[in-house]
């Protein structure tokens, strides 16, 4: 039996195979573009399939079910400061809970480490990202999908948020080839815990690893998504706690801008719930997952 029929047995019987068996898939074909790409055995796992200093950025896949599809799709990206990445509880949880809602989704390793000498600051993080996107939307057809939206926790929610803003920029590290001419403007936007704001309120550690100790204002601004959002953003869903270590004034300020611009946004804040919860928050904030259900459903 091939390694993709094993999978999607494992998927479909609800088991949890090891990454080392997973289809992780370049984003690109050969080195990525924006920074060197880092000596083999670079890369590093934690605890809870935390990893870093990633030597590739890649993808792995989860198609929904063809009988129940919604047409939707997911780019996620996982959170952690742009240092390390919380690929199981804010990647492939989501991909596999949005599975069986009838949704694909695409968990995305993009490219961050705790070390400045692996120039993953701005925008590498982002073109990541933004190739996904691409990436994703080139399965349409094999996927069923009518609509490409992005998901992220956490700095993850902060690159989600800059796909949701920036994605009218251009950079000349893109467009060699036919992928990278699709559009990679998210057709919608989930943002959980998210930081936003590169300024008073900013996750001061997200900052430093993804613009440097003394970055300008200008790039301050720039990367501040709350100060971003057009009439063109797509419609965003957030979630915050009041008690969250990531200011919860993160995801406010960016849901008035929203308002402001005409957007559609869902806001929901908690009382409690803390930080980096995924989709196992304790008490109020853990029915945060079935307000995005319903949600995506309307988004249909």
């Amino acid at each position: 039996m091939s390694m993709k029929i094993d999978w999607m047995v494992a998927l479909v019987m609800g088991l949890t195979l090891p990454v080392a068996v997973a289809e992780w898939k370049p984003l690109w074909e050969g080195d990525a573009p924006g920074a060197p790409r880092p000596p083999a055995g670079s890369e590093t796992e934690g605890k809870g399939g935390r990893l870093s200093h990633i030597e590739q950025p890649q993808y792995f896949l989860y198609p929904a079910p063809a009988s129940g599809r919604t047409g939707q799709g997911v780019v996620i990206l996982p959170g952690g400061g742009y240092t390390i990445l919380a690929m199981n509880h804010e990647g492939h949880d989501y991909a596999k809970w949005l599975n069986e809602r009838g949704i694909s989704a695409m968990v995305v390793k993009y490219r961050v480490s705790g070390n400045d000498g692996f120039g993953y600051g701005y925008p590498v993080p982002y073109l990541d990202a933004r190739r996904a996107i691409r990436t994703m939307r080139s399965m349409a057809g094999e996927l069923g999908l009518e609509k490409v939206g992005v998901m992220g926790s956490s700095a993850g929610g902060h690159l989600a948020s800059v796909c949701v803003t920036r994605f009218a920029d251009t950079f000349e590290e893109e467009g060699k080839d036919a992928i990278d001419k699709l559009a990679c403007r998210p057709d919608f936007g989930i943002l959980v815990y998210p930081v936003i704001s590169m300024g008073d309120v900013a996750h001061g550690g997200s900052r430093r690893r993804l613009l440097g100790p003394e970055p300008s204002a200008e790039m301050l601004d720039k990367l501040s998504t709350e100060k971003q959002v057009t009439g063109k953003t797509p419609p965003c869903f957030l979630v915050t706690t009041s008690d969250d270590g990531v200011d919860c004034r993160n995801s406010l300020r960016f849901a008035e801008a929203c308002k402001t611009a005409g957007v559609p946004v869902a806001l929901h804040v908690f009382e409690t719930g803390g930080h980096g919860y995924g989709l196992k928050g304790k008490g109020p904030v853990s029915a945060w997952p079935s307000l995005l259900e319903a949600w995506l459903e309307r988004r249909r």
